[in-house]
């Protein structure tokens, strides 16, 4: 099992699908890294050799955010709107959809599950 950037890859995953389960890469992410260090990605995380890991390794530190850094960065830059109360922020705080999705029916996975109210009484019918 090799571990890089803090997450361990699975061992019997191809490598570029193994390298997505690195917070920040994807599967674009992570063919132009193979192509890169002309890696086959069909190459199983197993079959790989000690200098290639090093190697997806110094990529991954000195080319991109990931994990850690990149969850901090996210986080400040939703803290930032909240501050300068823009409208995104507003929302974020709220926890609204914030990218103009309707509200009046579909937002129950940002709204949360629907809460009905006990012993609400209905109005007559005249």
């Amino acid at each position: 099992m090799a571990r890089i950037a803090g997450v361990d890859l699975p061992k019997n995953k191809r490598i570029q699908i193994g390298l997505t389960y690195i917070y920040g890469i994807g599967k674009s992410r992570s063919s132009h890294i193979l192509d890169q260090l002309k890696i086959h990605p069909n190459t199983t995380i197993k079959n790989l050799n000690d200098e290639q890991i090093i190697s997806i390794r110094n990529i991954l530190n000195n080319q991109y955010e990931l994990e850690g850094d990149l969850k901090r960065l996210e986080s400040l830059n939703i803290k930032r709107l909240m501050d300068i109360s823009a409208y995104r922020g507003r929302r974020h705080r709220t926890g609204l959809p914030i990218r103009g999705q309707r509200t009046r029916t579909n937002a129950r996975t940002r709204r949360g599950t629907k809460k009905t109210i006990a012993g609400k009484k209905k109005a007559p019918r005249k």
